[in-house]
């Protein structure tokens, strides 16, 4: 999909994009600010214990997955739209011996097709902000949770009608931010769906420390691999305009990251 198809698609090319060879170029294992480093901190957050039932929503290639299996002790399924995803994940999942531990599978954040009330914990990294029918998400998020149940969300943060030109439109989609909104919105989205969020935290630097990492990975894709890259979609005369305009947007407090946690009412564990 070129950038200037209309946004009327973007989930399925959010899908696209990242199931394919060029984010993994351009953002090695970690698909989201912060890394596994933030991933540990939401499970910390979480209090996730040995045994617990997680959905991973939009998973990606399974890097939080077989870290909250394989530190945390927890079984965990991970749904991801991105067909190329589930399979890479399938396959870090047998490399490492979780296969009967993390499974994966393809689906819709807005139609899991997972069984109400049958998970403890959902975990949904940098992605919640890219659904296009958020409060239907959020109901999804809500209803497949037991009673008590928590919810782990860490996404892109932002003042929409403050973002420049270049985050907005297709390619910022794509880019997590387009659609992201403020931390506040989220609270209440997920309020819409019955859910009670319990803690917030603002962790903007990772947004600028990925955004470093982006830039450095692109001038070593230029010096190695720049047909390779080209052929695979990547704009090397856009992708400076679009990381600066990133950059200043966080530094005025318009772009950021958060993560958050909400519980289900009703008794459950921890």
């Amino acid at each position: 999909m070129t950038m200037g198809e209309p946004a009327a698609y973007p989930k399925g090319c959010c899908a696209a994009v990242y199931g394919s060879d060029l984010v993994a170029l351009l953002l090695g294992e970690a698909y989201h600010p912060g890394g596994s480093s933030l991933t540990r901190r939401l499970a910390a957050r979480l209090a996730l214990t040995s045994g617990e039932r997680v959905l991973d929503v939009a998973s990606g290639r399974g890097t939080s997955a077989l870290l909250l299996a394989s530190e945390y002790g927890c079984t965990v399924t991970g749904v991801d739209l991105a067909g190329p995803n589930v399979a890479a994940a399938t396959r870090g999942a047998r490399s490492v011996g979780l296969a009967d531990q993390v499974r994966f599978r393809q689906g819709d954040a807005e139609r899991l097709g997972v069984d109400s009330h049958s998970v403890d914990v959902v975990v949904c990294e940098c992605a919640f902000c890219t659904f296009p029918d958020k409060p239907t998400a959020a109901g999804e998020l809500a209803r497949v949770l037991a009673p008590g149940g928590r919810l782990g969300m860490a996404d892109v943060v932002a003042v929409p009608d403050r973002l420049p030109p270049e985050l907005t439109g297709l390619g910022a989609w794509i880019a997590c931010v387009a659609d992201a909104r403020p931390l506040d919105e989220y609270v209440a989205l997920l309020a819409g769906a019955g859910l009670t969020t319990t803690h917030t935290e603002r962790h903007d630097p990772a947004v600028t420390t990925m955004i470093d990492q982006i830039e450095a990975r692109l001038t070593v894709l230029r010096l190695t691999a720049a047909d390779q890259a080209v052929a695979l979609g990547l704009d090397f005369a856009r992708a400076p305009a679009v990381l600066a305009a990133a950059r200043a947007a966080v530094a005025d407090g318009v772009l950021g990251y958060a993560i958050l946690t909400a519980r289900k009412p009703g008794s459950g564990p921890g």
